[in-house]
């Protein structure tokens, strides 16, 4: 990033502040005491959410990643004799460990795994990380549950080190030696690789990058972590179903602390709200400016020559080479259910800052389970544990297809899974099962008083892309299934405790449950009311589908939720262009909206005149200095809308395809004999809407 500074003037002179971003700030000033002492009631009540780890086991930490490092070290040189390299020689080619993702952005919670990247010299391969150093890792005592997953499209070891769950990466560098001091943000380490380690080094690269366009690293931490915490609890945090994952929360928060820099956590979170709240997706949100060129032809984010990224719904991007977007999985569902939790974030900030509420009011959970009406209960079974884990995270990871077939529907005005998953009610010996729930809402015809819909086909086409992959990837084994039933919300007692589904209670701190309640009844008006606009195609590239890396994969009980949430449903029909003519890297909202904001904020947030007039004059400023990605001048003349990615095409023949075929022609497979064949629903999924 270049160095850039940005004027601040006050009443005793002028000073030059680093810019940080691709805009200048919003604002410049400094906290007040209320901020301060908000932001030490934040810390406070996070405190209680145990995202804090003691010195003893952040010790630990560092002790399991010595031990780790100095097994590679020791396996890369072992290796190196193996290949007839002298001695002398194979014990300076060097090795290392390094970390990335919440470790190494220092916002870990207690009991999270470690992501972490060995990079190796050239003459060591992806076949030695995958054969010799795994067998070596599996015979020491400190780890155990060791596993690889090679054929992801992130290859990693998964296994659990002296009681710390270990992500392991490998990346093979085209140099002799692995030096100490090792850049791995130096773009000329990607030359020459193969894409598989390309992408193992994105996770380090992102965010290193991350740390370095954030002006101040504790208030990015301390915000970093609320924002969590929040995601969490309100079930919108998991890239695997669509929603947003650890590294696309980091990139939009910072983008908040480049807006504003001297701003301390209490401020940080409100922004935050008020930000994203009124963000124009899909307009991205960037931490930094995109390469002007593209030296190593790696592919990047670019609207203007993929026609396939057009339809990205909220890009969020990398902010080192190659730019990605790491929310390509987010669906029109998804991305309703979060900008509406946005909203209702922003008015609790506001409620806060009034003193009318406590930090709890915003980290406190809902019930998803009273939130619909209708429901999918989509259930994975196969006959033991050992299998089990592996047959969960392949359905798991193409769940976000059945959503996406659901949102094609007409009938379908939103399609809302919960992230966590459950065990079976009543636990058996004879198969292992696990539930996911999606809430449903339908919309009905204008003039119409009922209604019959049918998702068999959609459920079809799920099913059959699970059964498929488990077959290409040699997983499939007698016993594995999935079922799909449709209930309503009084038959959900079938399938969850009592406790999970408990009619809301009156909340004792009253303002900010009264209003979700007022929300629930809006929804409630419009569930059969009919949408206007088309919902727009999103399927990806088969490629960019969830790796199956997360297949075996075992999280400690922080990452998920501590309690179902209440989720609104946005009044309005989100319509999203199917073709991106302007690509606008900062500020999603106009300067007069951006003007007016801070007038419509509650007087009792104790926000002085002048602090807003200081505001509004670096508002305007950051309109000035937007750089917009242009669409071919030509393509603009033609207006030629880009044709849907060839993935997409193909999933509505299949869908065509599969409502043809007879039942009497679907096969339950149980064998890999008729592997190849449709399996089938065993009965068609239909509902009624009444008047």
């Amino acid at each position: 990033m270049s160095s850039q500074t940005t004027s601040a003037t006050s009443g005793t002179g002028s000073s030059e502040v680093k810019q940080y971003g691709i805009t200048s700030p919003i604002s410049l000033a400094g906290p007040k005491p209320i901020d301060e002492e908000l932001t030490q009631g934040l810390e406070s009540t996070l405190r209680n959410y145990g995202v804090f780890e003691t010195q003893e086991e952040i010790q630990h930490r560092m002790v399991v990643l010595g031990k780790l490092n100095k097994l590679a070290l020791e396996w890369i040189y072992a290796t190196s004799i193996k290949k007839n390299m002298p001695e002398s020689i194979a014990k300076t080619v060097g090795g290392k460990i390094f970390t990335f993702g919440s470790f190494r952005l220092g916002v870990h919670t207690k009991g999270a795994d470690i992501d972490t990247l060995l990079v190796a010299p050239r003459h060591v391969e992806r076949t030695d990380f995958f054969s010799t150093f795994y067998e070596f890792l599996k015979e020491r005592e400190e780890t155990s549950d060791v596993r690889a997953v090679e054929e992801s499209f992130v290859p990693v070891i998964k296994m659990e080190f002296d009681g710390i769950e270990i992500d392991l990466l490998f990346a093979r560098l085209a140099l002799t030696v692995i030096p100490e001091n090792l850049d791995l943000l130096d773009e000329n380490l990607l030359k020459n690789l193969d894409p598989r380690c390309v992408r193992s080094l994105n996770g380090c690269r992102v965010t290193d990058e991350i740390l370095r366009l954030v002006p101040d690293i504790n208030n990015f931490r301390l915000t970093l972590r609320a924002i969590k915490v929040w995601a969490k609890n309100h079930m919108i945090y998991s890239n695997v179903l669509g929603f947003l994952g650890g590294v696309s929360w980091a990139m939009l928060v910072a983008r908040i602390c480049q807006l504003y820099p001297k701003a301390v956590a209490a401020t940080l979170v409100q922004k935050f709200f008020l930000i994203y709240s009124k963000w124009a997706w899909p307009q991205p949100v960037l931490l930094k400016q995109m390469p002007t060129e593209n030296k190593l032809n790696f592919q990047v984010w670019d609207p203007r020559t993929n026609p396939a990224d057009r339809y990205h719904l909220m890009p969020i991007i990398t902010p080192a080479y190659p730019n990605q977007n790491s929310t390509f999985n987010v669906s029109m569902s998804t991305r309703t259910v979060m900008e509406e939790e946005f909203k209702l974030g922003f008015q609790t900030m506001d409620e806060i800052y009034c003193s009318k509420s406590t930090w709890e009011s915003i980290f406190t959970p809902a019930n998803f389970f009273q939130k619909y009406k209708h429901y999918i209960v989509l259930s994975a079974y196969s006959s033991n544990q050992e299998h089990h884990l592996e047959w969960e995270g392949l359905v798991e990871s193409k769940i976000r297809i059945l959503i996406v077939n659901l949102e094609r529907n007409q009938f379908v005005k939103l399609a809302h899974v919960n992230p966590k998953k459950f065990d079976a009610l009543k636990k058996t010996d004879e198969k292992s099962v696990s539930r996911w729930f999606i809430g449903l809402i339908f919309q009905k015809p204008e003039g119409t008083e009922n209604v019959n819909i049918d998702i068999t086909a959609e459920i079809q086409y799920f099913t059959n892309t699970v059964h498929k992959q488990a077959l290409q990837i040699a997983m499939f084994k007698e016993g594995m299934e999935t079922e799909v039933k449709h209930v309503r919300k009084k038959q959900l007692i079938d399938y969850l405790p009592a406790n999970l589904i408990r009619t809301k209670k009156k909340s004792s701190i009253g303002q900010p449950d009264r209003r979700r309640s007022m929300s629930e009844t809006k929804i409630e008006k419009e569930k059969d009311e009919p949408s206007s606009g088309d919902q727009p195609n999103s399927v990806e590239d088969e490629k960019k589908e969830i790796p199956v890396s997360t297949i075996g994969s075992k999280r400690k009980s922080i990452d998920t939720p501590l309690a179902p949430i209440d989720v609104k449903k946005n009044s309005d029909v989100i319509k999203t262009q199917s073709s991106v003519t302007e690509v606008v890297g900062v500020e999603p909202v106009s300067k007069r909206e951006r003007t007016s904001e801070f007038e419509n904020e509650d007087t009792c947030a104790k926000k002085s005149r002048d602090d807003k007039s200081e505001e509004k004059s670096t508002i305007a400023n950051v309109d000035e200095n937007v750089e917009k990605m242009e669409v071919d001048t030509n393509t603009e003349k033609q207006q030629v809308s880009p044709p849907p990615p060839q993935e997409m095409k193909n999933g509505f023949d299949l869908e065509k395809k599969l409502s043809t075929i007879p039942t009497d022609e679907l096969v339950d497979v149980t064998n890999t004999q008729n592997a190849m064949q449709p399996v089938a629903v065993k009965k068609s999924i239909k509902v009624t809407l009444n008047k």
